[in-house]
């Protein structure tokens, strides 16, 4: 059932389609975002949460959080203590939106589940842990963690691709459309029995080669050379989850959701 009054904090293109998407059902919807709004408006809340908040935040149904790490190798986990601290009680339901980098410590020898227990080897991967951990214990949140997400405005690739920078081939990676993270988000509000841990990961994990090769057929321009080879071989992930969950993706693999940008930029 979607709730009633929900708390949207970070208000990026993710935050923004769901907060667009709550509304449209009939919810009452605030953001949180460190800038004030250019105009006016009650259910806009400017606020940092790597510092205590000086105000109370409204009572709420949920919250979804999709707070990006910060310079601060504490900021997320202190972000959760802030958020949990302003709030007047815990909500029914909080999704806290993280990345699939927690496992970047793994190699490709198997899919990783959301049984896989997290495996930081970077200070921004342990950034995501402490939040995650700091979200579960504060806020009772369910996680969401999104692969490489991509969508409009996210063309970083296919700048490349033109560009005809070198790229590790071998290099295994996984993706989802923002279309479908905004759609996990959606579905793990309503869901009556979520799972405690959910994959953003659509169903075809690829190489980076594989990826790039179809972009540059798509765009009539030379399949980029093969780079040295990175020091991480990149994961493999199981994404059965999120379709048992949301059901059929909208972007079931990188060909649709990058054939459609390709479609829309010419």
């Amino acid at each position: 059932m979607t709730p009633s009054r929900t708390l949207v904090v970070g208000s990026g293109r993710i935050g923004t389609r769901v907060a667009a998407a709550l509304r449209g059902a009939g919810g009452e919807v605030w953001t949180l975002r460190r800038s004030p709004a250019s105009e006016p408006d009650d259910h806009r809340i400017a606020a940092d949460l790597s510092q205590p908040l000086a105000r109370p935040l409204p009572a709420v149904d949920a919250v979804v959080v999709t707070l990006p790490p910060g310079e601060d190798a504490a900021f997320l986990a202190d972000a959760a203590a802030h958020l949990a601290a302003a709030l007047p009680g815990v909500p029914s339901r909080t999704v806290w939106v993280s990345s699939t980098r927690v496992f970047e410590g793994y190699g490709d020898e198997r899919p990783l589940t959301e049984a896989d227990e997290p495996r930081p080897a970077s200070a921004r991967a342990q950034q995501l842990v402490d939040g995650e951990v700091r979200a579960v214990e504060l806020l009772d949140s369910l996680i969401l963690r999104p692969a490489g997400i991509y969508g409009p405005g996210r063309d970083r690739l296919i700048r490349q691709v033109r560009a005809g920078t070198p790229v590790d081939h071998a290099r295994r990676t996984n993706r989802i459309h923002e279309t479908d993270v905004a759609r996990a988000i959606l579905a793990l509000l309503d869901a009556a029995v979520p799972p405690r841990v959910l994959h953003g990961s659509d169903e075809r994990p690829a190489t980076l080669g594989e990826v790039v090769t179809f972009l540059a057929g798509r765009l009539g321009v030379p399949v980029p050379p093969r780079g040295e080879p990175g020091d991480r071989r990149g994961t493999v992930l199981d994404g059965a989850l999120l379709r048992s969950v949301v059901g059929s993706l909208a972007y079931p693999t990188f060909e649709e959701g990058y054939g459609e940008m390709l479609a829309g930029s010419a």
